[in-house]
C-alpha cells in the first residue's frame, strides 16, 4: 500500500496544483471538518494558494462558505449551493443518532417546534445572534435553556435547515438563517439518489484511494447507502485491488510521486486523517506517539511524505508564533523550515522553530 499516501496527498491537493480559491477546496471536498474553527482555515489554507487566515476570515464572514452540524455529527465547512441537499441526505442518520439522548433531556416534538419557532422569530427581527443570545431566546419563550439543552436544540434547528453560520461578530460565532445565508435559488436541487452519487464522488474523488468503510465513516450514511451511491456514481469512479483490499478513487493512473521530501504541519483533524476509519496506511512505521498532542494521530501533526511523521504544537512567542517539532532528521528539518515560511505567510506573524 505504499502508494496510498501519495495518491491521497495530490487527491487532497496537499501536492501538485492548488486550488485557486477557499470556495474551489471545499466543493472538491465534499465537506471539511471544522470544529476547530482556526486549525480549518489553516487545513484549507494548505489546500488554496495564497490564502491567508484573515483573508479566510473575510470569506467566511461573507457566506462564502458556511459552517453547520451534518453528517456524523460535527462541524464543517460547506458551500451555501451544497448545504442543503447535504443535509437532507445526511441529517436524518444524525437524528436517528440523537433520539436516545434527546429522550433523556426532555426534548421532544412540541419542544423542538417551540425552540424553531422562537428562533426564527429571533433572527427574522434583527441581526445573527450568538449561541448565548439564543440561549436567552429559547429560555423567554419557556424552551429547555441549560448547557447541553441549547446545544441540541440549536444543532436540530441546524440539521433542519432552519439555521446556519453568520458572520462572527467581535470573533465571536454568530447563527443566522439559512434562508438568507443560502437562498434557495443558490442551492443545487439533487433528489435522492443524484446526492448519493454526488456525496460519493465528491469523496472518492478527493479522498482517494479509499475503502467503503471510510466512506460510510465519513459520510454517516449506513453501508447499504454507501454501496448505492457508489453503484450511481458509475464510471466517475473506478475499483481496484490493493494487497487484497477494495479501494475506490476517480479513474485514471496514479500521479507520478513529488520530489520529497515534502513536509506538512496538518491542523487538528484535518481531512488527511479524520475522514478515514483505517488510518494505518498513513502511519509512518518510525512514528513514536508520545510528542503527539493527546497522543491522537487527529491532533496537530508533522506529515512527511503523507505519513504522520511525529507531532507539534504552536504557541505564541512575543509578537510572533514558535513551532515546536518532534524529532526529525536534517533533511526533514529542511522540509519543515519550508512548512513554517507557509505558515508564517497565512498567519500573517513571524513563525519560527523552537529550539533553532
Amino acid at each position: 500500500m505504499s502508494d496510498i499516501p501519495t495518491r491521497r496527498l495530490r487527491a487532497q491537493r496537499l501536492t501538485g496544483e492548488p486550488f485557486a480559491a477557499m470556495h474551489d477546496a471545499v466543493g472538491w471536498m465534499g465537506a471539511v471538518q471544522s470544529q476547530d474553527y482556526p486549525a480549518a482555515k489553516w487545513a484549507l489554507a494548505l489546500r488554496t494558494g495564497g490564502l491567508t487566515d484573515a483573508g479566510a476570515d473575510r470569506l467566511f464572514d461573507a457566506g462564502e462558505v458556511l459552517r453547520t452540524h451534518l453528517m456524523r455529527p460535527t462541524w464543517h465547512f460547506v458551500l451555501p449551493e451544497d448545504v442543503r441537499w447535504l443535509l437532507e441526505l445526511t441529517a436524518p442518520r444524525v437524528k436517528v443518532s440523537m433520539r436516545a439522548r434527546h429522550r433523556q433531556l426532555g426534548i421532544d416534538e412540541a419542544v423542538v417546534r417551540r425552540s424553531h419557532a422562537a428562533i426564527a422569530s429571533a433572527l427574522e427581527a434583527g441581526s445573527p445572534l450568538t449561541r448565548t443570545e439564543l440561549g436567552a431566546v429559547l429560555e423567554r419563550a419557556g424552551a429547555p435553556a441549560r448547557g447541553e439543552h441549547v446545544t441540541h436544540l440549536l444543532m436540530l434547528a441546524e440539521l433542519d435547515a432552519l439555521i446556519v453560520s453568520g458572520p462572527r461578530r467581535d470573533r465571536q460565532h454568530t447563527y443566522a438563517l439559512m434562508d438568507e445565508r443560502a437562498p434557495r435559488a443558490r442551492s443545487r436541487q439533487l433528489d435522492r439518489d443524484e446526492a448519493l452519487a454526488e456525496l460519493a464522488r465528491r469523496y472518492f474523488t478527493s479522498h482517494g484511494p479509499a475503502q467503503l468503510a471510510d466512506y460510510t465513516w465519513w459520510s454517516g450514511l449506513t453501508a447499504a447507502e454507501a454501496r448505492r451511491g457508489v453503484a450511481l456514481a458509475g464510471p466517475a469512479l473506478a475499483e481496484e485491488a490493493i494487497d487484497g483490499v477494495s479501494f475506490w478513487s476517480a479513474p485514471g493512473d496514479p500521479p507520478p510521486a513529488a520530489a520529497g521530501p515534502v513536509l506538512h504541519l496538518l491542523p487538528n483533524y484535518d481531512e488527511f486523517l479524520v475522514a478515514y476509519r483505517d488510518r494505518s496506511v498513513a502511519l509512518d512505521p518510525r512514528l513514536d506517539t508520545s510528542p503527539l498532542p493527546r497522543n491522537s494521530v487527529l491532533a496537530n501533526v508533522v506529515l512527511l511524505d503523507g505519513l504522520v511523521r511525529c507531532g507539534w504544537r504552536r504557541r505564541q512567542n512575543g509578537r510572533g508564533v514558535a513551532v515546536e517539532l518532534g524529532p526529525l532528521d536534517p533533511a526533514e528539518a529542511a522540509a519543515a523550515e519550508r512548512a513554517v515560511r507557509d505558515l508564517e505567510r497565512f498567519l500573517g506573524l513571524p513563525v519560527s522553530i523552537a529550539g533553532r
